[in-house]
């Protein structure tokens, strides 16, 4: 039975410092999961893509979303007859997709993406914000796992 440890900052930690997670998607015929950039803001993953695709498409159907980052910080350890033992973290946030349509919070959204990547970047110039999509998913709750040297902590929150 997992014990989950009520906790908020270990998460938020873990999806500051990746880059990259999955975002999966249910669309038709079936589920859909996408590789993809990301920024962390205060209970939000955001992220842009093209103006029109299949992302879009499966979130105007079904806004309900899984996104997930993960991290191996170890080498997979011999488990000949034994359990199986990785040093790793990994973050699973359920939540609500929206495509961001008002100019003002789509630029400022953008910017901070940008600057997850690029710190001292000069803000987006209104055309390249115009030829973009900007979804943000407000996380309802998130769990994670971290593992070390086999002893492995379970979180939650929810938001």
């Amino acid at each position: 039975m997992r014990t989950f440890v009520e906790s908020r900052h270990e998460m938020e930690q873990i999806l500051r410092e990746e880059g990259l997670g999955f975002l999966a998607l249910m669309g038709n015929p079936g589920p859909y999961v996408i590789p993809l950039n990301y920024a962390y803001l205060e209970g939000c993953i955001i992220f842009h893509c093209a103006l029109a695709g299949r992302k879009l498409d499966c979130i105007r159907a079904n806004p309900a979303v899984c996104f997930t980052v993960a991290r191996q910080t170890g080498t997979v350890q011999p488990h000949f007859g034994t359990v199986c033992h990785v040093d790793s973290d990994s973050v699973i946030s359920l939540g609500r997709a929206r495509i961001v349509e008002e100019p003002h919070e789509k630029a400022a959204l953008l910017n901070a993406f940008n600057r997850r990547f690029r710190p001292d970047s000069p803000d987006v110039p209104d055309q390249r914000i115009r030829r973009c999509a900007v979804v943000e998913i407000r996380i309802d709750e998130m769990t994670g796992r971290r593992e070390v040297d086999g002893n492995v902590t379970y979180w939650r929150h929810r938001f």
